[in-house]
């Protein structure tokens, strides 16, 4: 078997065979141990970076709105646009 067929825990006791993972995960135990979460990805859900201009208004009561539910304006925006979509599909 060779080495890229190996998987060692993130602190370094223990090393297993990627066949050895599957078995583990399969059977629903805790193998987060073998995992770098800090490099996960969501495939799909990348990010980019838009920038929208608003009416001076418009932009004061979306802040009005999502000052009284209590959240970021950003969260606001996000929260309606998917609103939105959500309806018209």
């Amino acid at each position: 078997m060779n080495k890229s067929n190996k998987i060692t825990s993130r602190d370094g006791r223990e090393t297993i065979t990627a066949k050895e993972f599957d078995r583990r995960f399969e059977a629903g135990d805790d193998v987060s141990m073998f995992m770098d979460l800090s490099k996960a990805t969501r495939p799909g859900r990348e990010f980019q970076r838009v920038n929208v201009d608003f009416p001076k208004a418009f932009l004061a009561e979306i802040d009005h709105e999502a000052e009284r539910i209590g959240v970021p304006r950003q969260a606001w925006i996000k929260a309606a646009l998917a609103g939105v979509l959500k309806r018209s599909a």
